[in-house]
């Protein structure tokens, strides 16, 4: 199973649309479930050590609903980029890495803060989606959009030009 974990509420129903249309797409591929977890206020972020506490308190929340066993990609602005020849062999080996753990294939979406530091730790993988910054709810649709693209190449489909 495919799992994305992301932090807030999507609130656009436009992107909620897209978000839906992909994930039906995938469905043939693999179960996929997205799980949003409650996003902290963050009115005093420009304070760093209150900016921390909310990076940790949301990390937290994601922790929680994550097991030893399952694979975790963390969105990360100082991950890894592939090109989406190299992300579909990447989500392959994924796959099979976290059903040999008997666990599932995690991708999160941290806070507009970023992650807290025990979920970098966490993550077995770090995908740094482009140099260019997206909105988290775009960020979904786009994760969504290249999860179905892996798969299309994968399966050698004529989504992918």
């Amino acid at each position: 199973m495919i799992k994305i974990i992301c932090i807030g509420k999507m609130k656009d129903k436009a992107l909620q649309s897209l978000s839906s249309e992909y994930t039906k797409r995938i469905s043939p591929f693999s179960k996929i479930e997205v799980v949003e977890v409650k996003d902290e206020s963050n009115t005093h972020a420009d304070r760093e050590a209150e900016a921390a506490r909310i990076r940790d308190v949301e990390a937290g929340r994601v922790l929680a609903r994550l097991r030893d066993c399952d694979l975790v990609v963390l969105l990360d602005l100082r991950g890894r980029m592939w090109d989406s020849e190299s992300f579909a062999r990447r989500l392959g080996g994924w796959q099979q890495e976290a059903g040999q753990r008997s666990g599932d294939l995690v991708f999160v979406i941290a806070g507009s803060l970023g992650p807290g530091a025990a979920l970098t730790a966490r993550a077995d993988e770090r995908w740094k989606l482009s140099d260019l910054t997206f909105t988290h709810l775009l960020t979904r649709v786009l994760i969504l959009e290249q999860i179905y693209r892996g798969f299309m190449i994968l399966h050698g489909r004529t989504y992918h030009k």
